[in-house]
């Protein structure tokens, strides 16, 4: 008999893992200008070991958890001065772009916080 139960939770497991990299792959180059906007080291350094932790061939979704944990942090700390600041120097709309970003990680955060 098939245990279901494991079944859905491996399932399950590997659709957050793949939710993560499949969004890294697609808005990973802008978070990461946006880091550089906000000069946000910790957040860089979190994103640069999420895209090492997709380099190994099974994905540690403990691991990837963390890494989502810093970045949200990072995002969550920024402050609208900064986000002003390149609206007016840069031409770019920081604050759109922090919200943006940090609801899209929260919501894949949130993801792995309802798994455990």
């Amino acid at each position: 008999m098939l245990n279901t139960i494991n079944y859905d939770r491996t399932q399950a497991a590997f659709d957050r893992v793949a939710d993560t990299e499949r969004h890294l792959r697609r808005h990973g180059a802008a978070l990461c200008d946006l880091f550089n906007v906000f000069d946000a080291p910790s957040g860089f350094e979190a994103l640069c070991d999420l895209h090492g932790i997709y380099g190994n061939k099974n994905p540690d979704a403990a691991a990837i958890k963390e890494a989502l944990q810093e970045i949200e942090r990072s995002l969550s700390m920024q402050t609208t001065a900064v986000a002003d600041n390149a609206a007016r120097h840069l031409k770019f709309d920081a604050s759109a772009a922090l919200r943006w970003h940090g609801a899209r990680i929260s919501e894949l955060l949130a993801r792995f916080h309802r798994a455990s």
